[in-house]
């Protein structure tokens, strides 16, 4: 599946997601991300295109393009990038999957575990999600899209940081020429970053 291939091949977003995201732990610890990934309207006539979505067949199709594309995007790190400091911390694979419609728009929700429980720290872990290309524009619309679980809520804070590209960046990313290769170090430059405080630290048990 195209799916998050560009619909050209310009550097500026062709393809738009709508994102929330619970950051899941209790006891100090996190243990993984609950996702919920809303394609925008013409992404999501995209990819049902061709597919069979008559009432009696949707489910089924629904269920077998939510597989694909949890095949897919775990090639690509499932396009969330997880660090304490500068190490990266690592996930296993996506699982529970799900595709639903909300009027014209696709929305598929997943659970990411992390590879082994990550321990709290005061201030040095942070979260991305985006496409390295900046072909599809990944967002956290507000502050409220990217939450805590109530465990990890009573130790622990979330700060938004918008992306702050400067002038020169933003020019060249709008200004590349349809048959440039894709520059994989755009995406980071347009990305939010949720930061985690937390007031104290728990060892794991």
């Amino acid at each position: 599946m195209a799916l998050f291939l560009s619909f050209s091949l310009q550097a500026h977003p062709h393809s738009w997601i709508e994102m929330k995201t619970t950051v899941q732990g209790e006891n100090g610890v996190i243990t993984g991300l609950n996702m919920e990934w809303a394609f925008d309207a013409m992404t999501s006539a995209y990819v049902l295109d061709g597919e069979d979505v008559s009432p009696e067949n949707e489910e089924e199709t629904f269920r077998a393009i939510a597989a694909s594309l949890m095949e897919n995007i775990m090639y690509e790190h499932y396009f969330t990038y997880f660090y304490d400091g500068e190490t990266p911390i690592r996930y296993s694979v996506g699982h529970s999957e799900s595709l639903e419609r909300d009027r014209a728009k696709l929305v598929l929700s997943f659970y990411l575990p992390l590879a082994e429980p990550k321990a709290v720290t005061r201030d040095s872990l942070r979260l991305m999600i985006y496409d390295k290309t900046h072909f599809v524009d990944m967002s956290w619309r507000t502050n409220s899209d990217v939450v805590l679980s109530a465990e990890l809520a009573k130790q622990c804070a979330l700060e938004m940081v918008e992306p702050n590209p400067t002038a020169e960046q933003m020019s060249y990313a709008f200004n590349l020429p349809e048959d440039a290769d894709p520059d994989n170090t755009l995406g980071e430059l347009f990305t939010q970053t949720a930061k985690i405080h937390c007031a104290a630290v728990t060892a794991i048990q």
